[in-house]
């Protein structure tokens, strides 16, 4: 699609904030008002049509999709975000380790055990730990109030949560991401642990290497929108 507007801007609007073309504010893709809670994320999701060149990109507005997605379907059903979210705390990746015999689990306890215990004791639960991938529940109240935690957060923190515990495979890293007193990068690698233990024992493929800088990419900016949304 060819640039259709000059001028890019923000406005305020009942408490709430929108990018505007020319003037106008924008809405979502399926029609709401694309309001978000503050300035510095509307003006984020500015620079991504600021940016734009003659022709519109749409795979460029990662920010807008994620807005848009927040609006649209998680306000809608919060509850229902929250309930898929607490899945990513049930399977964690980060309390699935490798038998202790293994080399790999004394770097799965080295970087992964000090995350976990930090997140049970900011969230007040017990994370089970497991050696080898075949699925263990979590506890029923660590779920419960996982879930409550998660209900309490707005739907655009929500949506960003949700975007980083999905690629991450974790919902300790998508909750710790979430925090501003942390590095998401460190948290990433953290997430890929795995993944990049492989990688070094067997060799690296190029394409596997590029979906990995797509997905930490992906994550570093889904942490972004949610560390702008809260404020």
């Amino acid at each position: 699609m060819k640039r259709f507007y000059e001028s890019v801007g923000t406005q305020s609007v009942d408490a709430m904030w929108q990018v505007t073309l020319d003037g106008r504010g924008l809405k979502t893709v399926k029609g709401t008002p694309q309001m978000v809670p503050n300035r510095p994320l509307a003006q984020a999701l500015a620079r991504e049509w600021e940016q734009q060149g003659e022709k519109l990109d749409p795979a460029s507005f990662p920010m807008r999709d994620m807005a848009d997605y927040a609006i649209d379907i998680v306000a809608a059903d919060l509850g229902g975000v929250a309930d898929k979210l607490v899945t990513y705390g049930d399977t964690d990746t980060l309390c699935y380790r490798a038998d202790p015999d293994e080399p790999l689990f004394a770097h799965q306890q080295k970087v992964w055990e000090p995350l976990v215990k930090a997140f049970e004791a900011r969230e007040s639960v017990e994370m089970t730990r497991v050696s080898g991938i075949v699925h263990h529940p979590q506890p029923d109240a660590t779920m419960a109030t996982l879930r409550a935690r998660l209900s309490t957060a707005n739907p655009f923190a929500l949506a960003g949560i949700e975007a980083m515990s999905s690629l991450a495979a974790s919902l300790v890293i998508g909750l710790t991401a979430a925090r501003p007193d942390t590095e998401p990068t460190e948290l990433w690698r953290a997430a890929s642990l795995e993944e990049e233990w492989q990688a070094d024992l067997w060799g690296r493929d190029p394409e596997a290497e590029e979906r990995r800088a797509k997905r930490e990419a992906d994550f570093l900016r889904a942490c972004e929108f949610t560390r702008l949304a809260q404020g």
